[in-house]
């Protein structure tokens, strides 16, 4: 089935045949019907299905044709990486239309985000926290809204979003259309999608979550001290052209993108202790090959799109069946193929058989050859926190030392704490409630036109 016999614009069937999108995918012939006759739809789509054009092309076809000045069509999604690669989707769709779009997260200063809600671009694509943020000034009004579409609604579930997707309804038109995509379907998001949907059409609902089939799996069993050594191994073999490499933590990402660009492995990182521009920065790099290797953690697992990513690398066996399937899912992805490898030690064997259990499949077992397997690493990967702890007590210390030392040389004692004129008390400012297992948040930089006084101070937005 062609795309032309959805009915698409002819600006929007350009857009896709420049895209190189020959034929649709299964969830896009499914759920693109009823979206584009206005219907609302539940789906549960695996991740790499194509889903974002299954929303993205009704959402612009409703809307090419109508008045502009308004936004009218709002995409939620959890993470800043996510609504990046659905803004950057939404322009190359709309490249031959005059639809317009704009992306609303943390990390970032809030004035141009303040300017496309005055604007009123079509299509604003965010994350719930800095919506949230934008909402308690009264430049942010959606009254013209007609279409709501929230995705990857079970990861909202895990990163604590659900009460301030709630609270975000409170600020949008009764009456919308609503699109609904989860990957999995959790029973507190099949209860949130009997709220927000009216009758609506189920795309998918039986389909087992598992991972696409176009990726071959594998697992190699190793201690955990010999984790690095074998990705060093593998990349020196020329197997591996590119690769994200999954990790637990973000101390175990940093370690293992310092001892790779010790190894003089082109190789960047993304995790949340990272800036939004070292992020951005890290994800264009990998895209536009700059970089071999990618060290993220799972904040990445739904929020990159690779052309032709040929590994993913789990370093870490992850706790859940579910991010297993997400991260692989980063290749073989709009019916490619790829490979997704496990490094397991012998302490993560009861998370690789959940995660087989989920998939009913078991998983083949490679041993490398030529690797020393009994091999002694030449230093640990990870440093115990109490060593991190006391590294940073020296550290303190010495520039403590160094700075009495500077004073004493020019002639004069330093000055003690207590001799200090206090910082003025700063007047308290009030600010909502967060859920206790919601992410870290920041204070976003006051929006264009100056700081309106008494206005609450905004959360780290993911």
């Amino acid at each position: 089935m062609p795309f032309s016999k959805f009915g698409l614009h002819a600006d929007l069937l350009r857009g896709v045949k420049e895209l190189g999108f020959k034929r649709p995918t299964p969830i896009q012939t499914d759920a693109m019907p009823p979206a584009i006759a206005g219907k609302d739809v539940l789906a549960c789509a695996m991740t790499g299905s194509g889903k974002s054009a299954a929303f993205l092309l009704p959402i612009l076809n409703r809307l090419i044709a109508k008045k502009r000045g308004t936004t009218r069509a709002l995409i939620l999604t959890p993470t800043r990486e996510l609504a990046a690669q659905i803004d950057e989707h939404l322009r190359e769709l709309a490249v031959h239309t005059p639809l317009s779009g704009a992306a609303i997260y943390g990390g970032v200063g809030m004035g141009p985000q303040e300017h496309a809600f005055r604007t009123g671009v079509d299509v604003l694509v965010a994350t719930p926290g800095r919506l949230l943020d934008h909402f308690q000034y009264g430049y942010a009004k959606l009254a013209g809204l007609e279409v709501l579409v929230l995705d990857e609604a079970d990861r909202m579930l895990d990163m604590g979003f659900l009460p301030d997707i709630r609270r975000v309804l409170k600020h949008l038109p009764p009456k919308l259309q609503t699109l609904f995509f989860s990957a999995t379907l959790p029973q507190p998001i099949v209860e949130l999608s009997k709220e927000m949907l009216r009758n609506p059409a189920t795309i998918s609902i039986e389909r087992k979550s598992a991972p696409a089939t176009g990726i071959t799996q594998s697992v190699f069993p190793v201690s955990q001290d010999l984790k690095l050594p074998l990705l060093e191994t593998l990349l020196k073999r020329g197997e591996i052209q590119n690769a994200i490499v999954f990790t637990r933590t973000k101390h175990r990402a940093n370690r293992v993108f310092e001892q790779l660009e010790r190894h003089k492995v082109r190789v960047a990182r993304i995790h949340g202790n990272r800036s939004q521009a070292q992020r951005t920065d890290a994800l264009a790099g990998f895209k536009l090959g700059r970089y071999q290797i990618l060290v993220a953690t799972d904040i990445a697992a739904r929020g990159i799109d690779v052309e032709a990513l040929s590994h993913v690398v789990n370093f870490d066996v992850p706790g859940m069946p579910e991010d297993y399937i997400h991260r692989v899912g980063r290749t073989a992805r709009a019916e490619l193929t790829g490979d997704a490898i496990t490094f397991v030690a012998p302490e993560e064997e009861n998370d690789l058989r959940a995660i087989e259990r989920a998939i009913s499949k078991r998983l083949p077992r490679i041993t490398v050859p030529d690797f020393d397997y009994a091999r002694k690493p030449a230093e640990k990967l990870e440093i115990p926190i109490q060593e991190r702890i006391a590294a940073i007590r020296a550290r303190k210390a010495d520039d403590r030392s160094r700075a009495k030392a500077k004073a004493e040389r020019r002639g004069g004692a330093p000055v003690a704490a207590s001799s200090r004129k206090p910082a003025p008390a700063r007047p308290h400012l009030p600010s909502r409630g967060t859920a206790s297992n919601a992410p870290r948040r920041d204070r976003p930089s006051p929006p264009a036109g100056g700081s309106r006084p008494g206005a609450p101070r905004g959360r780290r937005r993911p």
